[in-house]
């Protein structure tokens, strides 16, 4: 149960930053891109990988899986969940191979663009903003 604590504790202090960083990036690059959702993306991935490979295992340094729980899990996945979609393909393609890695991405998103659409599509039959196609 105190896993779960863990898991709150870092996803609310990793949503913090990523609010935080996608305001800050915001404001010096404008809106036009979202230049704060690719380094989040990417400065996660990093972190992910970086803890997850120095404490795995296989890794140099022993932790508790409560530490791996609220680094990788909480904050990594409150500040991005790309980054847990990057190191689960990257484990997928070190232990089963690049075609099977490469269908998590292909998958990934595509199903998550379409159900994105579906969503979209979904609240505009409630009221909401209809979609509409791309430019």
């Amino acid at each position: 149960m105190i896993s779960y604590f863990w898991v709150a504790l870092g996803s609310a202090l990793g949503g913090m930053a990523r609010y935080w960083v996608a305001n800050t990036v915001a404001v010096l690059t404008g809106l036009a891109f979202p230049w704060g959702t690719i380094l989040i993306n990417i400065a996660g991935s990093f972190v992910i990988g970086f803890f997850g490979a120095l404490t795995g295992v296989d890794g140099r340094f022993s932790v508790p899986s409560d530490a791996r729980v609220f680094v990788m899990t909480g904050l990594c996945g409150g500040f991005t969940t790309f980054s847990a979609f990057s190191n689960q393909t990257f484990e997928l393609a070190r232990d089963e191979g690049l075609l099977p890695a490469a269908g998590n991405v292909a998958l990934s998103v595509t199903l998550c663009l379409a159900a994105v659409s579906l969503g979209y599509l979904a609240a505009g039959a409630l009221g909401g903003p209809t979609l509409r196609p791309p430019r």
